[in-house]
């Protein structure tokens, strides 16, 4: 069963299939008013908006429910995730359909047989209420189709049945092997709401009773003493306790990245530095392991997610960081004054972003395959300039969000032979089974539940 239905509760549920039906009379033109369902229009608009550029649907989402506050919470809530199965699975949505009408109609398939072939696969209408939108389809063939599709070759598994571009299923096969499956239909799921306990604020047991109070129920994290897994799907930036900064949504695979740098850069680290911070999740991360003590930098090229890392440290009691705006071609003074002086230096490089495919889907549209040797030009290049602010004896963490060996294992080989002074080490400070047979840190979402994430540990000699 898809996953809207499994993770979600039984009145959720049906408010979700009672919206989809009314959605359908909306596209039979059949709504009793004179206009149509606005929630079917919206829909329509902002799908058809994600496909011009395939910029990030949260954003989008975002932006437009400000825009439209009669939209209540579980209206939100079903055109989000709509949404979101429409990016997901638009290839095999695509493909189901193409399968299931006859040949003179296929050039006739519209949107609105997307929208009644994801909610046909996600169970919230039957196949007698997918007929009244378009009898013509052979709509059991559509609710049918994922299942066929294992008995196809594996390339045609990953990239049909889980909905991929053709050259990522085969990078998938290439890097995974038999994995690849798997791990696919992981990246083709919803990811789960996943929280980061805010130590400079209260212990964790402090943080799960605030949301009890709320009536949220949690689950601890499988790897990280800080991560929490909140079992509904709720506004978690209207939460009286997100407000207050006793929690930062964050992934798990991301604290553990804040983690094992924070334990390679040495007992009491005087100085660490997120050298790609971006709107800073592991720099937080990284303060409350340093208790704020010691001295914490955060450079991006963005300086708008700089300004925003600005408000959530303050939201979260964070005393100890300094953030600084970077170009691509040059350090400010105040950066070349730490060169060789830091303990530890995280560089979370820009990559493909093929491990959070789970949140962006849209990526997986959006990216070419030439997009990757430019990646992997770009972060040893990084690397390599970020490697200079370590002082002998301290680390570089060299880190993505990706699932790709050129991105993870095959960058980490060749930054072995291009740091001068450094030398290569096995990850500590995580979980065993999180460490591969070179000494990497690798999760992925089919394995651990995270989302997918890599890191490499560079010690410079003293």
């Amino acid at each position: 069963m898809a996953d809207r239905v499994k993770d979600t509760s039984k009145s959720d549920i049906a408010y979700d299939r009672r919206i989809a039906q009314a959605l359908i009379d909306a596209l039979c033109h059949k709504t009793s008013g004179t206009s149509p369902d606005r929630r079917l229009a919206l829909l329509l608009e902002l799908w058809q908006r994600t496909r011009l550029d395939w910029g990030f649907v949260t954003d989008r989402l975002a932006v437009t429910f400000r825009e439209h506050a009669w939209l209540g919470s579980h209206d939100r809530r079903f055109v989000a995730e709509t949404l979101f199965g429409l990016v997901r699975g638009l290839r095999r949505l695509d493909a189901a359909l193409a399968a299931a009408v006859p040949s003179s109609q296929k050039r006739s398939l519209t949107d609105g047989h997307r929208l009644v072939a994801l909610w046909l696969e996600e169970a919230l209408i039957d196949e007698a209420e997918a007929a009244r939108f378009d009898p013509a389809v052979a709509w059991a063939s559509v609710r049918q189709f994922a299942a066929s599709l294992q008995r196809a070759p594996l390339r045609e598994q990953v990239a049909v049945g889980q909905s991929m571009p053709d050259w990522l299923a085969a990078r998938l096969l290439a890097d995974w092997g038999d994995e690849a499956i798997s791990l696919a239909q992981a990246l083709s799921s919803r990811a789960p709401m996943t929280i980061r306990s805010n130590l400079l604020r209260a212990p964790k047991a402090t943080l799960i009773e605030l949301l009890a109070e709320q009536g949220l129920e949690v689950a601890a994290g499988r790897y990280s003493d800080t991560a929490l897994q909140l079992s509904s799907r709720i506004n978690l930036f209207g939460i009286e306790a997100f407000k207050e900064g006793y929690f930062e949504a964050q992934d798990e695979g991301s604290q553990l990245l804040a983690d094992l740098t924070y334990v390679a850069a040495g007992p009491k680290p005087k100085l660490i530095v997120d050298y790609c911070a971006g709107a800073g999740g592991k720099t937080l991360a990284l303060a409350a392991r340093m208790s704020n003590k010691g001295r914490l930098v955060s450079t991006d090229i963005d300086d708008r997610k700089l300004q925003q890392l600005k408000k959530r440290a303050r939201r979260a009691r964070v005393s100890n960081h300094q953030a600084i705006a970077i170009s691509a071609d040059a350090w400010p003074d105040e950066l070349h004054r730490l060169v060789g002086t830091a303990d530890g230096v995280l560089v979370d490089a820009p990559c493909s972003g093929t491990g959070a495919l789970r949140r962006n889907p849209e990526a997986k549209w959006r990216m070419q395959e030439r997009d990757i040797a430019e990646f992997v030009a770009k972060q040893r290049q990084i690397a390599r300039k970020a490697a200079a602010l370590v002082r002998p004896g301290g680390v570089l963490v060299y880190a993505t969000c990706s699932v790709l060996a050129a991105e993870n294992a095959e960058q980490a080989r060749a930054l072995a032979g291009e740091l001068p002074g450094f030398a290569a080490e096995p990850v500590t400070g995580v979980d065993a089974a999180l460490i591969d047979a070179h000494g990497h840190f690798v999760t992925a979402p089919h394995r651990t539940g995270t989302d997918g994430f890599f890191a490499a540990v560079f010690r410079r000699r003293a």
